[in-house]
């Protein structure tokens, strides 16, 4: 019964979405890590020691996903994630990507620290 699968079509015409394989060689492997590792340290040098900065890299149904995360002393915890396509893989990501998503992900932990303890505190971001 097609009508009960959320891929629901005719039998050889749908894949039932199954994800292309998107194989990776240990180079690009490398450099997505390296790239997300980047991130990771620069987003550590804008803020002050009790922010905490992780990054996961996974294979989703688009191919490689990367995901940097802070999470703030205060406040909830937030993310940027990217997919990155063959082409970003083979040039690598430039050091104003790197920097602008560093930039924002400390600026958005420092101000949910500020909305969560109140307009009496002195900004954390360097």
């Amino acid at each position: 019964m097609n009508g009960n699968n959320p891929y629901a079509g005719a039998p050889g015409v749908v894949d039932a979405g199954r994800p292309e394989d998107v194989d990776l060689s240990a180079a690009q492997v490398r450099a997505l890590r390296t790239a997300v590792a980047g991130i990771v340290s620069r987003t550590q040098t804008y803020l002050p020691e009790g922010y905490a900065v992780g990054s996961e890299l996974s294979y989703g149904s688009n191919g490689p996903q990367a995901t940097v995360a802070v999470r703030p002393p205060a406040g909830r915890p937030v993310s940027a994630g990217f997919a990155p396509d063959e082409e970003d893989l083979e040039s690598g990501l430039t050091d104003e990507d790197r920097d602008e998503v560093a930039r924002g992900l400390a600026a958005s932990a420092a101000l949910q620290v500020m909305n969560t303890v109140g307009d009496g505190l002195t900004p954390t971001a360097r």
